[in-house]
C-alpha cells in the first residue's frame, strides 16, 4: 500500500473518532453544552441588518439550489485536466460527505440546550453547510495543479470558514455542528485519497504532460504553507484594524464573550488545518 494511502486511512480513522468524540461531548457533557451555547450566542449578538445581508448571501452560497453549481467546478477543472478517474473522485467525495451528514441528522438527533433567541431543531449536528463548504474546499484542493494548491487551499479554507460564521451568525446551528461537519468532509476526503492513490499505484499514468510543458510538480513545505500563512496575516491584519476604528466597543465584547473569541478561533483554525493539511499531503503529485 502506498505511503500517501495509509496516512490517509490514518487520518480517516482518527476523523471518525473525533466525529464520535464531538457528537458526544456536544450532546451529554455540560460544560461544552454551555460552551456551544456560550459561543452561538457571541455570534447572535454580532447581529445588525447590514451584516445579515452579507451573512444570508454567504451562507445561502451554500444552499443547494447554488451548491450543484460550485461542486461541479473541481469536476470540470479535473477533466480539464486529463483526470477522469479524479473526477469521479471529486464527484465521489461531494455526495458521500454530504449525504453522510444527511443520514446523520436524524439518526443522531438529542436534546441540546435551548437557544431562546432561535430555537434550533434537536436534528442539526452536523452541519449541512459546514459539510458542503468543506468538502467542495478539500475537493478543489485536489483538483488544483500541484503548484496551484496553497493558494487554492487557503482561499477554499477562507470560503469554507466564511460560510460557517455567516449561518452561526445567523443562528442555524450550533458551533459544535460545524465541527461536525467539517470532520465528515474531512474523513471522506482522506478515505478518497487513499483510494485515488491505490489505484494510480496499479494504473500509473503516462509520463505525459497534461499540458504542455508542465509535467508532475512537488512543491516544498513552505510553499505549501505561505499562502495560509499569508491568509493568517491579512486575517490579524482585519481584527487590528478593527480594534484601532472601535477599540472600547471591541476589547469589551472580546472580554464579555471570553468562550466566543476562542470557539471562533477554533472553527478557523481547524478549517486551515484540514486544507492545508490536504495541501501537504498531496504536495508531491
Amino acid at each position: 500500500m502506498p505511503r500517501r494511502a495509509r496516512i490517509a486511512l490514518i487520518g480517516a480513522a482518527a476523523g471518525i473518532v473525533l466525529l464520535a468524540l464531538t457528537w458526544y461531548l456536544a450532546h451529554y457533557v455540560s460544560v461544552f453544552k454551555r460552551a456551544d451555547v456560550s459561543i452561538l450566542s457571541g455570534f447572535a449578538q454580532l447581529d445588525r441588518p447590514g451584516l445579515n445581508r452579507v451573512t444570508n448571501f454567504v451562507a445561502g452560497l451554500c444552499d443547494p439550489q447554488r451548491y450543484v453549481f460550485l461542486a461541479a467546478i473541481p469536476v470540470i477543472v479535473a477533466l480539464v485536466r486529463r483526470r477522469p478517474p479524479v473526477a469521479a473522485l471529486l464527484a465521489g467525495i461531494l455526495l458521500a460527505a454530504n449525504e453522510t451528514t444527511q443520514l446523520l441528522k436524524p439518526l443522531l438527533a438529542a436534546p441540546r440546550d435551548v437557544v431562546y433567541w432561535n430555537p434550533i431543531g434537536t436534528a442539526s449536528w452536523p452541519s449541512g453547510h459546514a459539510t458542503a463548504a468543506m468538502s467542495l474546499a478539500l475537493c478543489a484542493v485536489i483538483a488544483a495543479p500541484a503548484r496551484r494548491r496553497p493558494m487554492v487551499g487557503a482561499a477554499m479554507a477562507a470560503f469554507a470558514i466564511a460560510v460557517s460564521y455567516s449561518f452561526l451568525e445567523l443562528g442555524w446551528h450550533y458551533p459544535s455542528d460545524v465541527f461536525g461537519g467539517f470532520l465528515v468532509a474531512a474523513t471522506w476526503t482522506l478515505l478518497g485519497v487513499a483510494g485515488l492513490s491505490i489505484y494510480e499505484e496499479r494504473h500509473p499514468r503516462p509520463a505525459v504532460a497534461e499540458f504542455p510543458r508542465q509535467r508532475t510538480a512537488t512543491i516544498s513545505v513552505g510553499e505549501a504553507l505561505k499562502p495560509a500563512a499569508a491568509m493568517l496575516a491579512v486575517a490579524a491584519g482585519l481584527v487590528a484594524l478593527i480594534v484601532v476604528a472601535r477599540p472600547h466597543e471591541v476589547v469589551a465584547y472580546a472580554r464579555g464573550h471570553e468562550v466566543f473569541v476562542i470557539g471562533a478561533g477554533s472553527i478557523g483554525v481547524l478549517g486551515l488545518l484540514l486544507s492545508s493539511g490536504l495541501t501537504l499531503m498531496l504536495r508531491r503529485s
